[in-house]
């Protein structure tokens, strides 16, 4: 088994690492590595429905789509991820059980009553510290998940309390758990990185044939080019969503008025307002059509169709909260 060290934090730079390599590795590979703060959402979730998307903005906190399903998680620097990577036939590929059980393990030797619950998470005390996914790539999976150790969890409360009562889809749902930090359950007072190194010390006497490297060149400059292209966009992180519908309302002539989004691949399909005859309300409806639904794409809206905003007394901030709930 390969350890590859991994002292990158940039959120985009570690989420495309692990497609790249889950596509490229030929041996198996076990990492530990951090993030800067950032949300994660998984692969067939709906983010604008996961997040709380005006705190994320006024703190600049990144929201990054994976490849594996799924909920959503917050990384912060006291959050330590870890990732196998392994062979097989498809159908045992994924196997939760197998590649948290070294995680607890390493608990269970610090006296930390850790155990999983349900299908993938990790628990002290009833109490979640790590979430965990996979995702399989012809005869490859990922299996990686979340340790909450030392993390900032007022940020992370915050980051992914979102109003649901806005959106109607099928995309897959977080399950929200009360959380907890490792080191908070500690007999023994502990570094991240002293936990860090007690999980790789367990590996390399559990697995035979340990090689530690670093990425190589080619690797950062490919990894680099996948997270430039695919995981900074938002087409990625927010278009992919699965379709969505999007409930309303805007004030207008001091009254709520409600209207409703159908929206695909982030583009604005549908717009009703239901039957008000004013004709500025129907103009609003047929540019939203093919618009999509972007702060930055709605804020071009609304200024090149001031007028009809002004006549309906719609200031832009309004506007814009009542598109994001």
């Amino acid at each position: 088994m390969i350890i590859i060290n991994r002292p990158q934090r940039n959120p985009y730079f570690n989420l495309a690492a692990e497609e790249y390599l889950v596509k490229n590795t030929k041996e198996p590979l076990f990492m530990l590595w951090q993030n800067t703060q950032s949300v994660v959402i998984g692969k067939h979730q709906n983010a604008l429905k996961e997040i709380n998307l005006h705190y994320l903005k006024e703190n600049n906190i990144p929201v990054i789509r994976r490849i594996s399903g799924g909920g959503t998680v917050f990384h912060d620097l006291g959050n330590l991820n870890y990732s196998f990577i392994d062979f097989g036939a498809r159908e045992r590929l994924v196997n939760f059980k197998k590649y948290s059980q070294p995680i607890l393990d390493v608990l269970q030797s610090l006296k930390v009553n850790a155990e999983m619950v349900g299908k993938s998470d990790l628990k002290i005390d009833g109490l979640k510290f790590s979430g965990n996914a996979s995702h399989v790539y012809k005869n490859t999976v990922l299996h990686h998940g979340t340790l909450l150790f030392s993390s900032e969890l007022k940020n992370l409360d915050s980051s992914i309390k979102a109003s649901e009562l806005c959106f109607s889809d099928k995309a897959v749902k977080s399950n929200r758990s009360k959380v907890t930090n490792i080191q908070s359950h500690l007999k023994e007072p502990l570094s991240l990185e002293e936990f860090k190194q007690k999980i790789i010390d367990f590996v390399m006497t559990s697995f035979s044939n340990i090689v530690i490297r670093d990425f190589t060149k080619t690797e950062i400059e490919e990894i680099q080019q996948l997270a430039d292209e695919k995981y900074k966009s938002w087409e990625w992180n927010f278009g992919y969503s699965p379709p969505y519908q999007y409930n309303g309302f805007i004030d207008y002539q001091d009254k709520p008025l409600a209207f409703r989004l159908n929206i695909k691949n982030g583009e604005i399909k549908a717009a009703d307002f239901g039957s008000n005859p004013n004709e500025n309300i129907h103009r609003l409806k047929s540019v939203l059509v093919g618009s999509l639904h972007q702060t930055n794409a709605l804020e071009k809206l609304y200024d090149s169709n001031i007028e009809a905003f002004e006549i309906l007394n719609i200031d832009k901030s309004t506007f814009l909260k009542a598109f994001f709930g």
